[in-house]
């Protein structure tokens, strides 16, 4: 008998034994094998190191950082660290550090851990400062130095103030990796074997196809109802729902809108949602014609019909945007009025900028789906017809993934459709990250609008600067909205529902606002 026909068994059997036996079934119940159904494989297990989101569904669960999201929420608790206090400036943080800790290995979590956690990244003469550690220049170039104070407590030193920094410190790229076991396997050893204090320690990498884990059984917190966690590779998003349909998978991410209501409709099936975290945009080169043309910039936006992309291209699986915020995140201004599809309108401002017949230009693509655009061709599509109707002539180009964002953080667009998945629920992660001046470096631009705004610019740096003043730091990112808004180097266009299938044996599970994959409180009903 398949455990789905079990399931329906001892349902009925439920039925009979009434309301006592029934609340029982849902008390948390430790055991089995959940089978995690995902696109792709990792690339590796270095949390330092990884950009992609199927590395970090792993990590998340293998490693922990001083501090931690509260589950379903954006807010931190303490995690390795048990409390911690910031200077009255806000320039020294001390961190008193959970004792007893264990890494999966059975070495004891010190200071030196940590020291050497944030050290291997910020200096490039460290012996194990192998790789890119992309996320260290944007979340954590700030750091000035890192310090053991005694095996139990740390102090790291910002070279000014910084108010996101706590919840930085819950991301994947601040977790503690064990000093210990990098230098016993070395950095390519660990990348494929690593070693944490999480829920769950790593045991097993069939490359390309299965990542497995099990239970850590001297985890310092709760422990995990799961006995192991297979992440397993299934390309193609049908085939994954097929799986999970047939009892293969247990949970699968990575739905496109077609899949949706397939889910919805099964009655053997759960579907998991979460209002995205994200946004979808169209950025506009301020560095080249007509682009730096602020009118042009507006033109566009009102020449692009939100509302008909969102039900052809997303199935009414996201919202329209109007802000690089999404309305999910603390800080997002409601007050400001989109520009709506106004395509009369759009040609009066093109013909006021010096285009009364409109003009040439490019847009490119996204040749493979990302959750918050998971059709980029029939957006671009879409927004080639919407152009077109105001005399804008547009060519669609598309490049594989890797040469995309190379050439669009080299300025070598005139549009381009991207996206964003905020890292940590702080505004500054999206807004400063994606629009303010400090990020145009060629070859390296989070901005791919290459925006320029002093005023914005002001803005952000008070708003990073405001200390345990939350209020205060809402309102600044409300008024940068506004700038942005005049400004618009983007068209905004969507922020996208998080959906997750699983069945219906698997409870506890709850998609975090950032998107990742939490395990330890999953749990399969027996």
């Amino acid at each position: 008998m398949s455990r789905r026909s079990l399931l329906v068994f001892g349902l009925v059997l439920a039925l009979t034994v009434g309301l006592f036996g029934s609340a029982l079934a849902q008390e948390p119940q430790k055991g089995g094998t959940l089978v995690f159904g995902r696109g792709s494989d990792a690339v590796r297990l270095d949390p330092a190191d990884v950009t992609d989101g199927e590395s970090v569904k792993v990590i998340t669960n293998v490693f922990e950082g001083l501090v931690k999201y509260k589950e379903g929420s954006t807010e931190v608790k303490p995690a390795l660290a048990t409390q911690w206090r910031v200077s009255d400036d806000g320039k020294v943080w001390e961190f008193k550090l959970r004792e007893g800790v264990k890494f999966h290995d059975g070495s004891d979590f010190t200071a030196d851990d940590v020291v050497f956690t944030f050290r291997r990244q910020m200096n490039e003469d460290h012996p194990y400062h192998k790789g890119d550690f992309a996320y260290w220049g944007y979340m954590y170039s700030m750091v000035e130095s890192v310090e053991k104070i005694n095996d139990y407590q740390v102090k790291i030193t910002l070279s000014k103030p910084y108010a996101p920094f706590i919840y930085n410190l819950a991301t994947f790229p601040s977790y503690i990796v064990s000093e210990e076991a990098m230098k016993e396997k070395g950095v390519e050893g660990f990348r494929t074997d690593p070693v944490g204090t999480g829920p769950f320690e790593f045991t097993n990498w069939e490359h390309g196809s299965t990542i497995t884990l099990e239970r850590f059984e001297n985890y310092w917190g709760d422990n995990a109802y799961l006995d192991k966690v297979v992440f397993s590779v299934v390309p193609e998003n049908t085939t994954r729902v097929m799986g999970l349909k047939g009892d293969d998978l247990d949970l699968i991410d990575g739905l496109g809108p077609q899949n949706v209501e397939s889910i919805r409709s099964d009655d053997n099936l759960k579907l998991l949602t979460q209002p995205g975290m994200n946004v979808g945009y169209l950025a506009m080169n301020n560095l080249k014609e007509p682009f730096d043309n602020k009118l042009v910039r507006r033109a566009v936006n009102l020449a692009v019909d939100k509302e008909a992309i969102i039900e052809g291209a997303y199935k009414g699986t996201a919202e329209p945007a109007k802000n690089p915020l999404p309305p999910t995140l603390w800080g997002y201004n409601d007050e400001v009025e989109d520009y709506g599809y106004n395509p009369e309108k759009a040609k009066e401002l093109l013909e006021k900028a010096g285009y009364p017949d409109g003009f040439s230009a490019e847009l490119w693509y996204m040749s493979n789906p990302r959750p918050y655009m998971p059709n980029g061709k029939k957006v671009a599509q879409a927004v080639q017809s919407n152009l077109a109707d105001i005399g804008v002539d547009i060519e669609l180009v598309t490049y594989d993934w890797g040469t995309y964002l190379e050439k669009t953080e080299n300025a070598e667009h005139d549009m381009a459709l991207l996206g964003w998945i905020g890292d940590n629920g702080d505004p500054d992660n999206f807004i400063y990250v994606l629009l303010d001046k400090d990020n145009t470096k060629k070859g390296s631009a989070g901005n791919i609008a290459f925006y320029r705004s002093d005023e914005l610019h002001n803005i952000l740096i008070q708003a990073q600067q405001t200390m345990g003043n939350r209020d205060q730091r809402a309102g600044l990112y409300k008024a940068a909205q506004h700038v942005i808004h005049e400004d618009a180097p983007w068209v905004p266009l969507s922020h996208v529902t998080k959906a997750m299938g699983s069945a219906q044996d698997v409870n506890g599970f709850v998609i975090h606002p950032t998107g990742g994959v939490y395990l330890q409180n999953t749990w399969i009903e027996q």
